[in-house]
């Protein structure tokens, strides 16, 4: 019998309990920097369970259903005058619908324990987290975050691969993904039935979020029927489907509906952008982000959040000027698109890096200036001297100078 969906809670602990855990009581400082990162991998617990929440009442609306089709059979056999051979004939009837749901039952109870076994392991991967093994740990993490971010980037093969390859298929969402998949590429081809399906099997979940993708399905339906100038059954589609959606979105329907008289040919840009092919592109972004939302994921890769995450302690006005050095990330254009959205950091002091060694220069390690202004660290210039007698080579410019003329630099 598979579990009903009351009973995930105490089977389960909940997807946020070794987070919390891990902050209840104020750990050693030692300890501190990696409870932190703990606390990064909510999504690592929250996208299996709520898989598993979703597989239990699939399977449990599956068994209702069947179970109240054969007790109504069993009741109506009773109550009609049957022959002997009829009677055999209707209970054989009876014996194989059990039988096939048996096998459904099992089929589920089998999926149940490989998905409550994949929330045990990702629980177990979290609690293996150690000081001394952080160096290991942090390498799975890192395969962990670039199979997410191959998977939103519809790279399912490669993702599978590296999963594959590096023994962590339990801690990455590769079958969830793949299920949006067949949604992604329906919508591609133009195709809605596999994204309406999809929002049959999450009604009542997506009502809850107040959602208007399926709503949006229907009327780009309804504009595909009006493109071919099926009008009237357009408008068949439209008393049937979209009229129930009259009371909280009518402005969306009086727009679509005059769609019936501009035609798709129509110059208005009001309504000739509904018949633009953006919109599928649009439904397979509004798709996605349904989708994310409802397993819990966040909407932005884990890849681009832990980069921006870096990018905003580095954002100065200075990285997107031209003589911004190579060795700061924000050189990059790619990483400047990323940071771009981000606010400045807020530098409260002066921080120089030595270009030679890029180690700080500080009280202990004081910068030091060339005659041709470039500063570097003083460890750096010293070992320098005493390679060279003496010498300091600039390693920007190659100007060459005495140890003795260099000048110290103070930072207010």
């Amino acid at each position: 019998m598979t579990s009903s969906p009351m009973e995930v809670d105490s089977q389960l602990p909940n997807c946020n309990s070794i987070i919390a855990a891990a902050s209840a009581t104020p750990p050693p400082s030692k300890l501190g920097k990696l409870s932190e990162s703990l606390k990064l991998e909510h999504q690592l617990l929250r996208v299996p369970f709520e898989h598993y929440k979703k597989t239990i009442r699939y399977n449990h609306r599956a068994f209702e259903k069947d179970a109240s089709a054969i007790i109504s059979g069993v009741s109506d056999a009773a109550d009609s005058d049957l022959s002997r051979d009829e009677a055999v004939d209707q209970l054989s009837s009876f014996v194989f619908r059990l039988q096939g749901l048996k096998r459904k039952l099992e089929e589920g109870s089998q999926t149940e324990h490989l998905q409550a076994q994949k929330c045990r392991t990702r629980l177990e991967h979290l609690e293996s987290a150690e000081l001394e093994n952080m160096s290991e740990w942090n390498s799975t993490r890192l395969k962990r975050i670039l199979v997410d971010y191959m998977l939103r980037m519809s790279c399912y093969d490669t993702a599978v691969n590296l999963a594959e390859s590096s023994n962590i298929q339990d801690l990455v969402d590769t079958d969830v993904f793949l299920e949006a998949k067949k949604v992604i590429d329906a919508l591609k081809k133009k195709e809605v039935g596999p994204a309406l399906a999809w929002c049959a099997d999450n009604k009542s979940r997506l009502k809850k979020s107040k959602s208007k993708f399926e709503f949006q399905l229907r009327l780009q339906e309804f504009i595909e029927l009006v493109r071919v100038d099926n009008n009237m059954r357009a408008i068949s589609y439209a008393r049937k489907y979209l009229a129930p959606w009259g009371a909280t979105h009518m402005k969306e329907l009086q727009r679509v509906m005059a769609t019936l008289a501009f035609r798709s040919n129509t110059d208005c840009l009001f309504y000739k952008v509904l018949f633009e092919e953006k919109q599928w592109d649009f439904l397979a972004d509004q798709f996605k982000q349904e989708f994310c939302k409802l397993y819990g994921m966040t909407l932005e890769s884990l890849l681009n959040i832990y980069l921006q995450a870096g990018l905003s302690a580095l954002k100065t006005p200075f990285c997107y000027e031209d003589d911004c050095t190579k060795e700061d990330p924000l050189s990059q254009e790619a990483f400047r698109k990323l940071a771009q959205p981000l606010p400045y950091s807020k530098q409260h002091h002066s921080k120089l890096v030595c270009y030679i060694t890029k180690e700080l220069m500080d009280t202990k390690n004081p910068p030091l200036v060339l005659p041709n202004g470039y500063v570097y660290s003083t460890t750096a210039l010293e070992d320098m001297a005493k390679q060279n007698n003496g010498k300091i080579t600039c390693p920007r410019t190659g100007h060459i100078c005495d140890y003795t003329k260099v000048v110290k630099a103070y930072i207010s």
